[in-house]
């Protein structure tokens, strides 16, 4: 059954090597059922809860991208809309969880009728390639500095705003140390590292009397405290439009980014370069986003942790079947979730953002019109704790500099007219 669903031996594929490839792309992403909840329950989010959120929507929507486009691809809340949603939307802008929740379910029903539509590849070609890495690049610079924030390596102060934290208590040396175990164990290819560094900062930890442990197993808590609390007449509101918009833009590039670098790795392109059933990846993906925002969780996105998998031989959809079913299993670790530490967790986010600021490289240093866009982009987005107003702010810069400089062209069009919704956005609506 397995062999004629999933065509394994088309793709050169065996039942075992799949779930070898399950088993090691899951290791690498599981780190997301420690730090989600962690992230969420500042937003005021029972932390509970949205562990078990988490779990479920990386299972419905991993389960759905294998069986319905039977590809090697895990999804779960995706690192950088979860800081988004809690630091930005929430404790930034005032609006409460629900209201956030009502704005992702939003913008995964925008992101479902664009997958239906043939504009889909028009709306994700239409950010020019420098804005697509500045916007990479401004997310990582934003999660290093909420990282080094809560890892009280940086703190306010009331003349520089930041200044050094105290680098000698004990906490923050466990949260150091955890970075740069995490590093070296991935720098040496060795697979699960962030959930050995995690695991093994914790312990650590325990031992200096600095975590409690609550045990491994039990019974799931309650879902009941997230699910179905989104408010969506609340996420109607005029002011939520950047925000939603904001959602619906990282989604689709981190979906873009992902699809296209692990059908890479797997050799799944067509001659064309073109990924075959990219109308059903979409589908899956889009439709399981609205679905977790029922559940309680910040977007659902296609994880570049697939790569993984993909080298271990995965091949089909089988692949992500199996990553699944482990986080179906995880329901029942929710103890062990209790007892990491925030010190053990947010260094998972500080080493996220190194990998994504190297996209920095991308960026076309030889244009002007190009580049400093993309430097405003990356430096508004982690100064202002917005994804939106860095967009926003590189976009309008792109626009006003190619019509200043006479390189507009009509590429340019799309972008020109974001640009004059992000300023309309900025005149009559404010920064908020």
């Amino acid at each position: 059954m397995l062999e004629s669903f999933f065509k394994l031996s088309e793709h050169k594929t065996t039942i075992r090597t799949e779930i070898i490839a399950g088993f090691t792309t899951f290791l690498t992403m599981a780190y997301i059922i420690f730090v989600n909840p962690d992230i969420l329950s500042q937003a005021g989010i029972d932390r509970d809860a949205a562990f078990v959120a988490t779990c479920l929507a990386a299972a419905l929507a991993t389960f759905a991208m294998g069986i319905y486009s039977n590809y090697p691809i895990a999804l779960a809340p995706g690192m950088g809309v979860n800081a988004f949603f809690t630091y930005t939307v929430v404790l930034g802008q005032g609006y409460s969880w629900q209201v956030a929740l009502g704005a992702v379910f939003l913008a995964g029903i925008l992101f479902l009728i664009l997958s239906v539509l043939p504009i889909r590849e028009w709306v994700i070609n239409a950010i020019p390639k420098s804005q697509k890495m500045a916007i990479a690049v401004g997310i990582g610079l934003f999660l290093a500095i909420i990282a080094l924030q809560n890892m009280a390596v940086v703190v306010d102060h009331p003349a520089t705003l930041v200044s050094l934290g105290d680098i000698t208590k004990p906490t923050v040396l466990l949260s150091i140390f955890c970075f740069l175990l995490i590093v070296t164990l991935e720098a040496r290819k060795i697979p699960g590292a962030i959930i050995i560094g995690i695991i093994t900062t914790t312990l650590v930890g325990a031992a200096f009397g600095l975590s409690n442990y609550s045990g491994i197993v039990s019974m799931p808590p309650s879902l009941m405290p997230t699910f179905n609390q989104l408010d969506i007449v609340g996420a109607l509101d005029v002011g939520m439009i950047g925000i939603v918009m904001a959602f619906l833009f990282v989604h689709m590039f981190d979906t873009a980014g992902t699809l296209v670098t692990v059908a890479t790795s797997a050799n799944l392109l067509d001659k064309q370069g073109n990924l075959p059933r990219l109308g059903k990846v979409l589908l899956a993906d889009s439709t399981t986003m609205a679905a977790g925002a029922v559940l309680g969780t910040s977007p659902t996105t296609s994880y570049i942790e697939s790569t993984a998998g993909v080298n271990a031989g995965g091949r089909t959809g089988l692949t992500a079947v199996v990553v699944a079913l482990l986080f179906l299993a995880s329901l029942f670790l929710a103890p062990l979730v209790g007892s990491i530490p925030s010190y053990a967790t947010f260094p998972v986010l500080l080493f996220v953002a190194t990998m994504m600021i190297k996209n920095i490289i991308h960026i076309d240093w030889e244009d002007m019109t190009e580049y400093v866009p993309a430097v405003v982009t990356v430096i508004v987005m982690p100064l202002s704790f917005s994804i939106t107003d860095g967009i926003g702010f590189g976009i309008i810069t792109y626009g006003l500099l190619k019509i200043t400089t006479g390189k507009a062209s009509r590429a340019d069009i799309p972008v020109m007219i974001m640009a004059a919704i992000f300023v309309s956005k900025y005149l009559f609506l404010g920064t908020h």
